[in-house]
């Protein structure tokens, strides 16, 4: 039998519970004020609205989430159910609808405060779907009657015809921007039970084309998130007779079934980012019809199954790992799509390795963006500023860069929104090579270290509307890697101080500590994840390197290579579904994702 100083080089845990896996889960968030079902939902998790909707009547109430209370707000002037809506907590629409009339072509616009009416849909429709902005909105489908395929653009003014639904389709999902909606399942007919579908459809901005098919067939379906990644949820229909709790995500290519709501529901609200982070709220089937569901994975505080773990359970006495082989690490990279624009010290953000962004980078300075849905990168609009060696954060749909080198150093910082970047407040400490990797979210990032010059610890947090300074690094550094999927949960590995270092430290919302050491000290490189969970892959000693190694919240252990050495990447992604984009090597256009999965055993030895 292996001896387990064969097995792992390395401290093992000793934990009272096994640790968990990293997959999304519902969990309970605050009630609403106002049951009812058939409403308009928009926003994000923690930043949503419900709009209008049907109890025992049309209702004109309007709650807005702040990711634990719902609180009214200003109510729409037409009461109705079954309309479409888009824009955020702050500037949305609300669009057609079952009201006054049946089947209308009502707007209205609100700006935080209250609402305005604004340009009437082309066709008043009811049972339709819905995305976007309030300034690029767009609905799709519905009832005229008869069932429709028309799509509609909006401008903030008025409404254009856009390309049509390759087939008719009401009482659907819809999620996305202008030029980038989804369309899925609903009914391709009256009457609606007898008629539900799985098909889904994408949208480019002028034509419509075929998705990958939902497992299961529902109408009166809810979801959140972009084209590329949603989390769509609740519905009914004789495959799934009532309201049901079924939940899957889409990437982009494909549906995979999820863990189920804890209440059936249909008609419910639905917003997100994509299909890490979205919301269910309200709907018919639930004891009251005012509850709501947050989806998300494993808190930062969990200790999380990661390849080629091991650990001791106190409760059980039994040592076990997480891989194939009694624990030897299974986690490997593959070959990912090419960038368009090949490039290194590209700034990556991102969720995981099948919805990412890279933008920026040299050969020379540019101001190039690309999205990545695993598969393929396609151009989107460019940096107002065009840089190298900043910092992102967010997703692939509400993302933030910042910091970097235009050739001179710039704090300029801009948010995301999937289509368009848009200027925000400058970094305190204009400076470029602070960590690489997504440090956080669009509204809670960090910009720490780097050359501004001499190199610094300096760090700073932003808020969603400034940037503040907080405590600096334990040890300056800069080319290092870090990843977190918030500011509380962030880890800085490696760098140049100089001369290259292994130091790795962790923040926990106050000030940094240091922890154990890389294995392998190198600069210009990235990661993935956060101080729970994370990889640091690539880089440069004294030539490139390939190394790839694995943090458990306590060390650092040695897993599979990168294919190809490189330093100086776009980076992004979570521990156990990472992404290295473009570098400092031969072929810089080359991606590679990065891929966990492994059963829990225990391990025998001797």
């Amino acid at each position: 039998m292996a001896k387990l100083k064969d097995i792992k080089g390395s401290a093992i845990q000793y934990l009272a519970e096994d640790p968990v896996q990293y997959v999304g889960t519902w969990s309970a968030g605050g009630n609403a004020n106002t049951a009812r079902y058939g409403l308009g939902g928009t926003g994000i998790q923690t930043a949503a609205l419900g709009i209008s909707g049907y109890n025992t009547a049309n209702v004109t109430n309007v709650e807005s989430y702040d990711g634990s209370t719902w609180t009214e707000v200003a109510d729409v002037s037409s009461a109705r159910r079954f309309g479409a809506a888009g824009g955020t907590y702050t500037s949305a629409f609300y669009a057609g609808g079952n009201g006054t009339p049946n089947f209308s072509n009502a707007t209205e616009e609100y700006d935080g405060s209250s609402w305005t009416s604004g340009g009437n849909l082309g066709t008043g429709r009811r049972d339709l779907a819905g995305r976007g902005t309030q300034t690029a909105g767009i609905v799709f489908g519905g009832d005229e009657p008869p069932a429709s395929n028309k799509t509609e653009e909006y401008d903030g003014s008025s409404w254009t015809a856009g390309g049509n639904l390759s087939a008719v389709r009401l009482v659907h999902g819809g999620t996305g921007t202008q030029t980038a909606a989804l369309a899925f399942a609903g009914s391709n007919a009256f009457p609606t039970a007898n008629n539900n579908v799985t098909s889904s459809e994408e949208y480019n901005g002028s034509s419509w084309t075929a998705g990958g098919n939902m497992n299961t067939a529902r109408y009166f379906i809810s979801g959140g998130g972009s084209q590329t990644s949603t989390l769509a949820f609740g519905g009914t229909g004789p495959a799934v007779p009532g309201p049901t709790t079924k939940t899957e995500s889409y990437d982009g290519t494909s549906w995979t079934e999820v863990n189920d709501l804890a209440i059936a529901r249909y008609g419910a609200g639905g917003a997100g980012l994509d299909n890490t982070s979205s919301l269910c709220f309200f709907g018919d089937g639930s004891p009251t019809d005012t509850e709501t569901e947050e989806w998300g994975f494993p808190p930062s505080t969990s200790t999380i199954l990661q390849e080629g773990q091991l650990w001791f359970n106190s409760t059980s006495s039994a040592l076990k790992g997480y891989g194939t082989a009694a624990g030897i690490p299974a986690a490997t990279w593959s070959s990912g799509g090419s960038l368009n624009t090949g490039r290194e010290n590209g700034i990556g953000f991102g969720l995981v390795n099948t919805a990412a962004v890279v933008s920026g980078g040299q050969s020379p300075i540019t101001g190039a963006t690309e999205s990545y849905d695993g598969t393929s990168f396609t151009e989107v609009n460019n940096l107002n500023t065009a840089r190298r060696a900043g910092t992102g954060a967010g997703s692939s749909t509400a993302g933030l860069v910042f910091g970097g080198q235009t050739p001179s150093l710039t704090g300029v910082t801009e948010s995301w929104d999937g289509t368009n970047f848009t200027e925000q407040s400058d970094l305190n400490t204009a400076r470029t090579q602070g960590a690489n990797g997504k440090l956080g979210t669009q509204t809670d990032a960090m910009f720490t270290g780097g050359e501004s010059p001499p190199t610094t610890g300096a760090t700073e947090i932003w808020d969603g509307t400034s940037w503040t300074e907080v405590s600096d690094l334990n040890d300056a550094r800069k080319t290092f890697g870090g990843a977190g999927s918030s500011t509380p949960t962030v880890i800085v590995f490696g760098g140049d101080t100089p001369p290259n270092t292994a130091n790795t430290e962790t923040w926990d919302g106050t000030s940094w500590t240091e922890v154990n050491n890389l294995n392998t000290a190198r600069r210009n490189f990235g990661g993935s994840g956060d101080k729970s969970s994370a990889i640091a892959f690539g880089g440069y000693t004294t030539t490139n390197v390939a190394n790839t190694e694995s943090w458990n919240g306590t060390s650092w252990t040695e897993l599979n290579d990168l294919s190809i050495a490189r330093n100086a990447m776009g980076t992004t992604g979570a521990s156990i579904s990472g992404i290295s984009m473009g570098g400092s090597t031969g072929p810089n256009a080359v991606s590679e994702e990065f891929t966990a999965s492994a059963a829990v055993s225990t391990v025998t030895t001797s």
